[in-house]
């Protein structure tokens, strides 16, 4: 008897002892894989949604996956399954911001690193990325002009092994095999086919990340970063003269991409600690090392970059902020994906207006609108500034029949994250003798931060009370910078220069770092909670 299975939306019926694989082949589902359904390459994973009574026992080649994931290739549907329903670990394309308020996009100099094989008469082609914890974005160059091509984007697959830092390190230093950088090599390469250009054209590809993430794409040992001093393996390096820079340079062919054979893959420098590659990027997007003001960049994720200037010194932080303002481990949170809830006002009525992207009906809410309803919420005085609905229940419907829903169990994951963040800036500030009232420019990155709405963001206290033109939202500066450094090199060196002097602060040896955090907790304007 024939059940239906349904795949990224897709429906398709499925007599027993068929796989998975097979019928995402079937439905023209991409699946990643290198060994072609045999199990080894550990690749073709998907997320069930729901019970997995319908599917076959799980085969040793599966022991290293957490319940709701399976090997698309060992998932056989069984006699009389009832109907099934998962997904592969790339639902979709996320939102790239395309052009970034107050920065110059334009390039003093185009002078790539890479140039084209003697001979070859294609394009000189490059690709940068911004490889974050949950989302990638990616941009395809013309080097020989400077020019966009292409954009793309998905959900970092790596997921399976945990939604913040910490757990994917446990995760790589526990199973051996480097099972989240093939997986993430998978999904990467599949989305490089899928550009409008030829594998042999693209002779460089440039990475930012937090030290995880691009550690992780380099198959480099991460343990150490999980652990004090919470160094990666090329920064003891350069601490200890072993190297020149943090940056890395190898042979892409390394990494089974398609790609030139000759290409390289060039991963941006660190600046210490968990503040990474894409910190690095955005400093260079935006400008912030030759600023004369006190200046501050935020790029807020599930590890959250703080970098702050008094117009002489550079000081940088990062906070453990966790993946709540991404989606991450919100009852009904969701990245920005067609779908999720991106806006909410409530009215004076009562009724709630939302906003979905794509339109349609809502599956979940993304962190623009986890912000917004926060700030409804609180105008409304319908949840007071410790994260307490006032008519004493525990959660608050956004949707219809109930779903989605904010749960105050979500409130206080988005309280922590929250309170990261702020302790993060004002011990930073402090550190360079600053306060909150100094600063004179505030970059606001992130794809996240560039659909946030900033007076919703001040009410509780995610970001300063500063005057609305002193804080630019500038989307993804990481991107930016990364983009930057694949057409400069000249960029390139002079990044690697800069990182080397940063002053990195380490925030948990602070002292007011915990007040500031149980102040950063309460939803209030920053710097005003009081306990």
């Amino acid at each position: 008897m024939a059940s239906t299975v349904t795949m990224n939306g897709k429906k398709t019926e499925a007599t027993p002892g068929v796989t998975l694989y097979d019928l995402a082949n079937r439905l023209e589902v991409p699946v990643p894989t290198s060994c072609f359904g045999q199990g080894k390459c550990k690749e073709c994973l998907v997320e069930i949604k729901g019970s997995e009574s319908a599917l076959s026992p799980r085969t040793a080649e599966e022991e290293h996956l957490p319940e709701e994931f399976r090997l698309s290739c060992q998932a056989h549907i069984l006699e009389g399954a009832q109907d099934l329903q998962c997904q592969t670990l790339r639902r979709g394309a996320l939102r790239i911001q395309e052009t970034s308020q107050g920065l110059d996009t334009s390039l003093a100099k185009l002078d790539p690193a890479v140039q084209r094989e003697a001979g070859s008469t294609g394009r000189l082609l490059g690709i940068a990325v911004d490889l974050g914890t949950t989302t990638i974005a990616l941009h395809l160059y013309d080097l020989s002009n400077g020019r966009l091509l292409a954009t793309s984007s998905l959900e970092n697959p790596q997921r399976f092994g945990g939604s913040d830092i910490m757990a994917r390190i446990r995760y790589d230093t526990e199973h051996p095999g480097r099972l989240l950088q093939r997986t993430l090599l998978g999904y990467l390469g599949r989305t490089i086919a899928e550009l409008p250009c030829d594998d042999s054209e693209i002779y460089e590809i440039v990475i930012a990340g937090n030290p995880t993430m691009r550690d992780l794409f380099f198959g480099l040992d991460v343990e150490s970063i999980g652990q004090k001093p919470y160094a990666s393996l090329t920064e003891k390096e350069f601490r200890s003269k072993q190297r020149l820079t943090t940056a890395l340079t190898v042979p892409a062919k390394k990494f089974r991409l398609p790609l030139h054979p000759k290409a390289q893959a060039y991963g941006l420098p660190l600046i210490g600690s968990h503040v990474g590659a894409d910190a690095a990027a955005c400093l260079l997007a935006t400008g912030l090392a030759g600023s004369k003001e006190v200046a501050v960049l935020m790029d807020i994720g599930t590890n959250t970059e703080v970098i702050a200037t008094d117009g002489k010194r550079l000081a940088a932080a990062s906070c453990p902020a966790g993946p709540a303002f991404e989606g991450g481990d919100i009852l009904c949170g969701m990245p920005a994906l067609p779908g999720a809830i991106e806006r909410v006002r409530i009215l004076e009525s009562g009724k709630i207006r939302s906003t979905v992207i794509g339109g349609g009906s809502p599956q979940g809410i993304c962190g623009s609108g986890l912000v917004d309803l926060l700030g409804e919420l609180l105008r409304t005085g319908q949840m007071n500034s410790r994260g307490r609905f006032v008519d004493g229940g525990d959660r608050f419907a956004v949707g219809p029949e109930g779903r989605p829903f904010l749960a105050e169990s979500d409130i206080s994951e988005l309280a922590q994250a929250k309170g990261a963040n702020a302790a993060g800036l004002q011990v930073l500030l402090g550190y360079l003798g600053l306060s909150l009232q100094d600063i004179e420019k505030f970059y606001f990155a992130g794809g996240f931060a560039q659909h946030v709405d900033i007076e919703a963001a001040q009410r509780i206290g995610l970001l300063p009370d500063l005057p609305r033109e002193k804080i630019l939202q500038v989307g993804n500066a990481s991107l930016l910078g990364a983009s930057m450094v694949l057409r400069s090199f000249t960029s390139r060196q002079k990044l690697e220069e800069t990182c080397a002097l940063i002053e990195h602060v380490e925030l948990e040896t602070d002292p007011s770092f915990f007040d500031y955090f149980v102040d950063g907790c309460q939803f209030a304007i920053m710097g005003e909670a009081t306990v």
